[in-house]
């Protein structure tokens, strides 16, 4: 099966994130195999825009049509798109050169739906020496406990992630009640598409390849307890936002390995008579609170018990009904 054609979908919302958008694009125009097309889509930002089309020729830039937000900004993405794989590439994300290349040889097995990669965290200032790699999801990149090969995964990270456009297309997109708006640190909406995949195709697979290398930018602003803090608390509350849609076995499949697993290691790792291990034991024991914390808050307010139907509220489902314009 030869190599299916690649449109790169990259999402804006700030002028404030102008270096990041320049070196995201540049790094897309400097591809070994560069891709069939690039989408700018700016998220109900118009001078964003405007600076954009003037910056980067050769770069479609749309608006978001639907609602404001990452999900209704990567649906308007899906909907122009003219490739048959879809790739979602974040706006303070650099990639690799060979990233096209290692992303798009997988989809040469049919029954592959899916292929995200390893997003690297680049520190403003360097890691923090208390921040565990167990957390690394915290900031958006991939975590110590992930497949170090090749391997089938439940679901991938937003800033390095790709899609047969046809399987989008069949499942409705990404849901415009989940996910980032702005800066509001909830998300989860790839999980959650993710599973709306496995569930319409059970044979399908997503397939993680940590060939292809993403550098996600993490200012300093998120390297502090505060923002580690907030951010643990609202994955949990997104979880369970998730488990009400697709069921908590499902939903929480990965979670699980990773609290019987992934953590018990860290924390055995952490049991040191040193000043930073103790840091980042406490971390470690901070971050699993806080997220169940938000998980349990979550699951009051989004009235569970109860599973609502996997599909998309009725809204999102014609952002991506139709072809490319």
């Amino acid at each position: 099966m030869n190599t299916p054609g690649l449109s790169v979908v990259v999402c804006a919302y700030t002028l404030d994130r102008w270096d990041d958008l320049r070196a995201a694009i540049g790094s897309l125009h400097a591809q070994h195999r560069p891709p069939d097309e690039v989408l700018l889509v700016c998220d109900h930002c118009p001078e964003l825009a405007r600076r954009a089309e003037a910056a980067f020729p050769g770069v479609r830039v749309l608006p978001n049509r639907h609602r404001r937000g990452l999900s209704g900004a990567r649906n308007t993405g899906v909907t122009a798109a003219r490739c048959d794989v879809v790739a979602f590439l974040d706006d303070d994300a650099a990639a690799e050169p060979d990233w096209t290349t290692h992303l798009l040889a997988p989809y040469r097995d049919p029954d592959v739906d899916g292929v995200g990669g390893l997003v690297v965290p680049r520190w403003d200032g360097g890691r923090p020496p208390w921040f565990p790699a167990e957390f690394d999801w915290v900031v958006g990149c991939s975590y110590r406990g992930l497949p170090e090969h090749r391997a089938s995964v439940r679901n991938f990270i937003g800033a390095n992630m790709s899609f047969r456009r046809t399987a989008l297309l069949a499942v409705g997109g990404f849901r415009t009640d989940l996910g980032r708006v702005g800066t509001r640190p909830l998300g989860c909406e790839e999980t959650e598409l993710c599973l709306r995949l496995a569930e319409r195709h059970p044979r399908a697979r997503l397939l993680h390849e940590p060939a292809a290398v993403v550098h996600h930018h993490v200012p300093a602003a998120r390297s502090t307890w505060a923002y580690f803090r907030s951010r643990c608390y609202a994955e949990g509350r997104s979880k369970a936002v998730v488990a009400r849609h697709s069921g908590a076995r499902a939903a929480l499949s990965s979670e699980r390995r990773y609290l019987t697993s992934t953590v018990p290691a860290a924390l055995a790792r952490c049991l040191r008579p040193t000043a930073a291990a103790a840091r980042e034991l406490a971390a470690l024991a901070g971050g699993v609170a806080y997220t169940v914390l938000g998980y349990g808050v979550g699951r009051i307010t989004a009235g569970w018990p109860g599973r609502s139907p996997s599909r998309p509220e009725a809204a999102v489902a014609p952002a991506v009904a139709g072809g490319a314009p």
